[in-house]
C-alpha cells in the first residue's frame, strides 16, 4: 500500500497531537482523511485547516454503536477505508495506593475503556470496512496502526492503569494480525516515548527540559511529525506486520 491520492484513512484522536500529525501527513501526500475525536470544536477546526480532503466526525471511541456508525460514514464519504490509525487516548497518573488512598476502580476502568477498548472498537469496525476492499497486487486490503507507549514495557510510579491499557495494545497486536491475515489486513503498533504533544506542552518548561534530558539520543522530545513519518513507513512496507516498534530515542523510563 502506498501513500498518495488513492489512500483513504480514519484517524482517532485526530484533532490534535500525534493524530493530527498523521492526518496532515496523509493529506500532504494526496490522500483523504476522516478525523474521529470526542472534542467537537478542535476536530472541526482541524478538518477545516486540513482542507477539502479532510472531514470530522465527533466520536466517543468507547461507544460501540457510535464507532460503528462513524466508521461507516467515513467509508461512505471517502469511498472506502484503507488505513485506520488509533491515536485517541488519555494518560492521567494515579498511584495504586498512595497518601490519598487506593486508586479508584472507576479510574482504572476509564483508562482501559478509552485506551484499550476504544482501540479494539475502532480497529474491528475499520477491519470490517477493509474486508470489502479489492485487494492490491500483493493481496493487501488495509492497514491498522495502534498507539501504545513505552509505559507498556517500563511503566513508572503512578502508571498502573496507563501501563495496563497500553500493555494490552501491545499484547493484542500479534493475534490481531494473525486473525486478519486471511483478509489481507496488516496490524502494527507504535510505542512512542516522550513526545511533544499538547498534554506534555502543558507542563512547565523546566519539567519539559528535564524529560528531554532523559532521552539518550537525540536528547530531546520526539516530534509528532516523526511519529507520522513512521506511520507512513508502516503503510508502505508490506512486511511490517504483527509487531510493536518503540519510537523513543533509546529511553528506558526510570521508576519515577
Amino acid at each position: 500500500m502506498t501513500l498518495g491520492e488513492e489512500l483513504r484513512a480514519v484517524v482517532t484522536g485526530g484533532a490534535s497531537g500525534l493524530g493530527l500529525a498523521v492526518a496532515h501527513k496523509i493529506i500532504m501526500t494526496g490522500g483523504k482523511v476522516t478525523l474521529l475525536d470526542v472534542n467537537e470544536a478542535q476536530g472541526a477546526a482541524a478538518a477545516a485547516t486540513l482542507g477539502e480532503r479532510a472531514a470530522f466526525i465527533a466520536t466517543d471511541v468507547t461507544d460501540e454503536a457510535a464507532v460503528n456508525g462513524a466508521v461507516e460514514r467515513a467509508a461512505e464519504r471517502m469511498g472506502a477505508i484503507d488505513v485506520a490509525v488509533n491515536c485517541a487516548g488519555i494518560g492521567s497518573p494515579a498511584r495504586f495506593v498512595g497518601k490519598q488512598g487506593a486508586m479508584p476502580g472507576a479510574f482504572f476502568r476509564k483508562m482501559i475503556e478509552i485506551n484499550l477498548v476504544g482501540t479494539v472498537l475502532v480497529s474491528k469496525a475499520a477491519a470490517v470496512a477493509m474486508q470489502r476492499n479489492t485487494p492490491n497486487a500483493g493481496g493487501e486490503r488495509g492497514v491498522i496502526v495502534m498507539t501504545a507507549s513505552v509505559a507498556a514495557f517500563d511503566g513508572q510510579i503512578g502508571q498502573v492503569a496507563y501501563a495496563a491499557s497500553k500493555g494490552g495494545i501491545v499484547a493484542m497486536t500479534l493475534p490481531m494480525a494473525r486473525d486478519l491475515a486471511s483478509s489481507g489486513i496488516r496490524v502494527m503498533t507504535i510505542a512512542p516515548g516522550i513526545f511533544s504533544t499538547p498534554l506534555l506542552k502543558g507542563l512547565p518548561q523546566e519539567a519539559q527540559d528535564s524529560l528531554a534530558k532523559q532521552v539518550p539520543f537525540p536528547p530531546r522530545l520526539g516530534e509528532p511529525d516523526e511519529f507520522a513519518a513512521l506511520v507512513g513507513q508502516i503503510i508502505e512496507n508490506p512486511m511490517l506486520n504483527g509487531e510493536t516498534i518503540r519510537l523513543d530515542g533509546a529511553i528506558r523510563m526510570q521508576p519515577r
